[in-house]
């Protein structure tokens, strides 16, 4: 239970990173807002993301298979649009913005576990 918190709430600072530094990527303000674009995006990442990597693997020959990273770059981007049309608290003006936006979210993920493990 306490590594679910922690997986949120580090998705949660990531988001909220992601708002800064990535234009055309912006949250509305509060911290309700940032909690729920988090669960919304980690219940999507949940259900959708393995399914994603998958069948972009298989369509791509076994290609995003080998280049793994890239792949689930575009899966998280993906996910991130799918996001923005499900709720209005996070507003993502075109692909580009959810590719850098994906970006920032790997890279803080990747470094709270090398931090926490």
């Amino acid at each position: 239970m306490i590594s679910f918190l922690i997986a949120w709430a580090v998705l949660g600072l990531a988001f909220w990173v992601a708002s800064l530094i990535v234009p055309g990527f912006a949250l509305k303000e509060g911290f309700t807002n940032i909690v729920i674009v988090s669960a919304i995006f980690g219940v999507l990442n949940a259900l959708l993301g393995w399914f994603l990597f998958v069948v972009i693997g298989l369509t791509t020959l076994g290609l995003g298979f080998l280049f793994g990273f890239l792949t689930r770059w575009l899966v998280m981007a993906l996910l991130l649009k799918l996001t923005d049309a499900i709720t209005d608290r996070v507003e993502i003006n075109g692909f580009v913005p959810a590719i850098w936006a994906a970006l920032v979210l790997s890279a803080i993920g990747a470094l709270a576990d090398l931090v926490l493990k």
